[in-house]
């Protein structure tokens, strides 16, 4: 039987170098399987998964796999390992609360909500500063300064993923149930604006073709908006379907406001 050697990595090509390293044979010469590339979860940091590559040991390097084990991957592993942790434990302290025991319980969890999404802005961009506004049930952090292009990501996944972990927290223990909104150098005023936008386009071509359009998934903030920017709309109704966090949203041609009565 064959003996073999796992490794991991942030992803295959390290993988195989850290292989190549330990066994100091060239890349050439070494034979391996790929059990997983690897992938990135929430900005690179929140559930994250390494490669792992299967490498064929000769019979002299398998005698050296015993003593060398223990420290197989280290030098790799520990920058991610740490970074990965890192989030992790702010979820656990923010959970406990990390302000005074006089403080009220609810602030307690605005303010420990504030601290870990300050601490995940730092380490996507650095000057990014984040302030809190509390107004009648509704949460807003607001982050200014540093790249605030990497900090909305595309479409703004960024933002939103920000916005989920900190509603968590937020919202984790808490009797009083806030809704929590991340904001990014005003970019939800403009979401806002795109979103008007669109939905009045897709319910005029809804209204046109008289059939159902369906609106990607969306969080529930911008599902809000565009039910509300098409409920005057005596010409179509809208619905969201799905469950979790993003759900899709449906535009139905109301069938019974164009409807021609008998003459």
């Amino acid at each position: 039987m064959a003996l073999t050697m796992e490794l991991e990595a942030k992803n295959v090509e390290q993988a195989v170098k850290l292989a190549c390293d330990k066994l100091e044979i060239p890349p050439e010469k070494l034979k391996y399987d790929v059990i997983s590339y690897g992938s990135t979860g929430i900005f690179g940091i929140v559930r994250t998964k390494k490669a792992k590559i299967r490498v064929l040991l000769t019979e002299e390097k398998a005698e050296t796999r015993n003593t060398d084990e223990t420290r197989t991957g280290e030098g790799v592993q520990t920058k991610t390992a740490e970074i990965k942790n890192r989030v992790k434990d702010l979820v656990e302290q923010a959970s406990k609360g990390g302000e005074s025991e006089a403080a009220p319980e609810t602030e307690k969890h605005i303010v420990a909500g504030k601290q870990v999404l300050q601490r995940i802005v730092d380490t996507i961009s650095s000057g990014a500063v984040v302030s809190v506004e509390n107004n009648a049930g509704q949460v807003i952090y607001n982050v200014t300064g540093g790249n605030s292009g990497v900090l909305i990501g595309k479409h703004g996944k960024t933002m939103d993923a920000m916005q989920a972990l900190v509603e968590k927290i937020v919202n984790k223990k808490n009797t009083a149930k806030f809704r929590v909104q991340v904001d990014i150098e005003g970019y939800l005023e403009s979401r806002k604006k795109n979103l008007i936008r669109q939905a009045e386009s897709l319910a005029n071509k809804c209204k046109h073709i008289r059939r159902p359009i369906t609106v990607g998934r969306m969080n529930a903030h911008d599902r809000r908006i565009v039910h509300l920017a098409l409920k005057d709309d005596t010409s179509v109704k809208t619905r969201s379907i799905g469950d979790g966090f993003l759900r899709k949203l449906v535009i139905y041609p109301n069938n019974t406001s164009t409807r021609r009565r008998p003459s």
